[in-house]
């Protein structure tokens, strides 16, 4: 900052002058003073050389601008969401804290833990909650599972689930506690008997339709939940806490790629609200306890042990059987139907990687129609499909469709398995699971409109 362009000479003139007059008064010894005096001079005649003014105004030029930019490149990561935000702390979507996933570069990623861990699963008994518990196990790690076993979908279906890892891993490894998660009294006992360090909190009440009909459920068990579960883990030194989000927080977007910068403050369903109510507690967590949290925004998960409830196990499941199913709308509605390995790849490296706080969707990063789906499932189950159209529900989004481009950046995430694949391996896999037993899938005549699978049956996972 001192040297500037066009005045070098003038200060390196009073600079040498300055240095020669301070060697005279402080040094006694002559020869060394003699020394200064001739360097004194070599200094100032290098310095009057034109060329070397120019070398040494440029070098100090470009200093300066490369400080500047390295100084802009910490105010953009350090400015959002909080003001003591240390270098890679997370982008959310609260209006002041709007950075797309470009801010993010390989020098601001969090490096995966690397060895053993015990984590804690809630939801552990359920579709996708089995899935991650078998991935951590199979790859050396302990699991600590929460479920309530509540009967949104036929409880024998966890109850295979749980079976499957108990007989895969046994009890040494596989740690099974049953009760409702609001429970404080519970969920204080289960913290201080296995003490996790990592929790995956994937348990929630599902879907977008009977959240209509009874919003306080989803209140209760989402949200209470959800604090329950974070308040014990900021008092127990938990390391990082993961938990699912969901698409559905887009609600009432115009855009037809969702990435996580942009304003999801119009919910069009209460399962949607208390979703985007948990991100919002989240960050609150983190930001009061430095609670290291990623948030998942999971877009349509489908696969081996799906849900009965949703699409893909229904469309399969009924036209297998020559079942009329339903078609909302005229088939154009598209969705981002995930293959339950690639959910489980996300959520499994999001454990992995303890940032501050973060959101992230996760999801194929392309859409299906509805036609579109209907047609492959003829193609692999061999049948042609009964269609029933019915207007579109209210709470439904026309379309969703991921931007990944963030969770690729600090995860490493990419959906690997194609639509058209997905739904073969699940073909494959319900026939294999359910040709000895005959299941009857009615939404119709089900409490709350909800499908269930009427059979304990064997549930094995091909892909």
């Amino acid at each position: 900052n001192t040297y500037r362009r066009g005045n070098v000479n003038e200060y390196s003139h009073e600079c040498v002058v300055s240095i020669s007059f301070r060697f005279a008064v402080n040094d006694s010894c002559s020869i060394m003073f003699v020394v200064k005096i001739i360097y004194s001079c070599l200094l100032l005649l290098l310095i009057s050389v034109p060329s070397f003014q120019h070398k040494l105004s440029n070098h100090l030029t470009q200093t300066a601008t490369s400080l500047t930019k390295n100084k802009m490149t910490k105010q953009i990561v350090t400015s959002v969401p909080t003001e003591h935000a240390p270098i890679g702390e997370p982008i959310s979507d609260s209006d002041s804290s709007s950075e797309s996933s470009a801010s993010f570069t390989s020098d601001q990623t969090v490096e995966p833990h690397v060895g053993y861990k015990k984590v804690l699963i809630t939801g552990g008994a359920g579709f996708i909650g089995s899935h991650v518990a078998e991935c951590l196990l199979e790859r050396g790690d302990d699991v600590v599972i929460v479920d309530e076993m509540n009967d949104y979908y036929d409880v024998r279906i966890k109850e295979s689930n749980l079976s499957l890892l108990l007989d895969m891993y046994g009890k040494e490894r596989v740690s099974i506690h049953r009760g409702d998660m609001c429970d404080e009294a519970f969920m204080q006992r289960v913290f201080e008997e296995t003490r996790p360090e990592w929790v995956c909190h994937m348990a929630a009440r599902a879907g977008v339709r009977p959240s209509i009909q009874d919003p306080f459920v989803y209140i209760h068990s989402n949200i209470k939940g959800t604090t329950r579960l974070m308040e014990l883990s900021h008092q127990y030194g938990v390391q990082n806490f993961v938990f699912a989000s969901s698409s559905s927080v887009y609600g009432g977007s115009k855009s037809t790629f969702f990435s996580e910068d942009e304003s999801v403050d119009n919910p069009v369903s209460p399962y949607a609200a208390t979703k985007k109510a948990c991100e919002l507690l989240a960050y609150t967590y983190h930001h009061l306890y430095k609670l290291n949290i990623s948030a998942l925004r999971f877009f349509t998960v489908y696969g081996p042990r799906g849900r009965p409830d949703m699409a893909p196990f229904k469309f399969i499941d009924r036209v297998s059987r020559g079942l009329e199913i339903q078609q909302f709308g005229d088939g154009s509605s598209s969705r981002d139907y995930t293959y339950i390995t690639d959910i489980v790849d996300g959520v499994v490296r999001a454990i992995d990687r303890p940032y501050p706080y973060e959101i992230y969707n996760l999801g194929k990063g392309d859409g299906t129609s509805l036609k579109e789906f209907i047609s492959l499932v003829e193609k692999y189950t061999g049948k042609k499909a009964i269609i029933r159209q019915l207007p579109d529900q209210a709470g439904d989004v026309p379309y969703t469709c991921a931007d990944v481009s963030k969770a690729d950046c600090l995860l490493g995430y990419r959906a690997k398995i194609s639509f058209e694949e997905g739904i073969r391996r699940t073909a494959e896999w319900y026939r294999a699971a359910y040709e000895k037993e005959i299941i009857e899938i009615s939404p119709e005549t089900q409490a709350n409109g909800l499908s269930r699978a009427a059979s304990c049956v064997e549930l094995k996972t091909q892909t």
